[in-house]
């Protein structure tokens, strides 16, 4: 679901086809390659640890993103220090994000269930913690790959399968993707419960 366009970010803070890292790779193939290994052995070190007294709170997801960066990047489970942009969109900016973060836990993370009563109401759930976590864009990189894992660690928890996240790699279903996590911003998750439902 890489449309090629890196993130822009603040003037100030420059751009880098390729961020600072700690095995001092250069090239953007060889750091893709680590981000990806790093997702792919996260995803099966919290597959295997979830157990039903699970909570996924901020603590969870910023342990999850430190799971699978902190290899390779200094900022791996900590919030960015710089304001983020992408095809002219701009994500809430870096100072606000610990209050950002802080109204996720309060109004859509401690409201989530042990156990849910229909698939139905599970995808809705989803929906809201994957479009608030996009929207809000908590991290320097890795966003979107949190994101998804943290959906499917839902899913599971819940009895089910993975989402097929890669229905969403033709550019019609992926406008409204994107289109569905602006929306998040305006707090009308109905596009991304509509996308989850497709890819569930």
């Amino acid at each position: 679901m890489d449309t090629g366009e890196k993130y822009k970010v603040n003037p100030n803070e420059g751009e880098h086809e390729v961020l600072p890292n700690k095995l001092g790779l250069t090239t953007k193939p060889e750091v893709e390659k680590e981000e990806a290994k790093g997702f792919i052995d996260a995803n099966v070190d919290l597959t295997l640890g979830l157990e039903p007294t699970v909570r996924f709170d901020a603590s969870y997801i910023m342990s999850i993103h430190k799971k699978a960066l902190q290899h390779l990047y200094e900022f791996a489970g900590k919030l960015r220090t710089v304001n983020l942009s992408k095809g002219g969109f701009m994500f809430p900016t870096a100072q606000f994000l610990p209050n950002g973060m802080q109204d996720f836990q309060t109004e859509i993370l401690n409201h989530l269930k042990d156990e849910y009563s229909s698939k139905e109401e599970l995808i809705e759930a989803i929906a809201k913690v994957h479009g608030e976590l996009l929207y809000i864009h908590p991290f320097r990189e890795g966003n979107g790959r949190t994101a998804r894992l943290l959906a499917n660690l839902m899913s599971y928890k819940a009895g089910y399968e993975r989402l097929k996240f890669e229905k969403l790699d033709n550019e019609e279903m992926f406008n409204k993707y994107i289109e569905a996590v602006q929306k998040v911003g305006l707090k009308q998750y109905q596009p991304m419960i509509e996308i989850i439902t497709f890819i569930f």
